[in-house]
């Protein structure tokens, strides 16, 4: 019994972990390396936005949805967890929620990119 307990132990380690892994990724975009959500949706940060804190609810967030983690995800690295107020929870990359954009239509789309000078790609160091 203490054997499967141990394995089940690391199994659900692995699956926490490979969350972190699988929410975003890079991707080179023009030349430039940037970050991803897992389908290849450009990953934004909001100036608005405070470390830690997410000031995008409602229209913006329905426009500007969250990368969304699960519940049990870890922080890794520059990627960090932000509780939202409604609840939820979302990546942030060195502290800046990260959010993808809905007129973004395919991998690689970065027309998100300055809109209203308060949104910026997330780029890749």
């Amino acid at each position: 019994m203490k054997s499967i307990t141990i394995g089940l132990a690391v199994l659900l380690h692995g699956t926490a972990a490979s969350y972190a892994a699988e929410a975003w990724k890079e991707a080179d975009v023009g030349g430039t390396k940037i970050y991803t959500d897992a389908n290849g949706m450009t990953l934004y940060t909001y100036d608005k936005d405070e470390t830690g804190r997410s000031n995008c609810y409602d229209k913006c967030a329905t426009n500007w949805p969250p990368l969304k983690a699960e519940a049990d995800a870890k922080a890794e690295g520059e990627w960090t967890i932000v509780d939202r107020t409604d609840g939820t929870r979302m990546w942030a990359y060195e502290g800046k929620p990260v959010y993808t954009f809905i007129k973004d239509k395919k991998a690689g789309d970065v027309t998100g990119d300055g809109v209203g000078e308060v949104w910026h790609v997330v780029k890749a160091d």
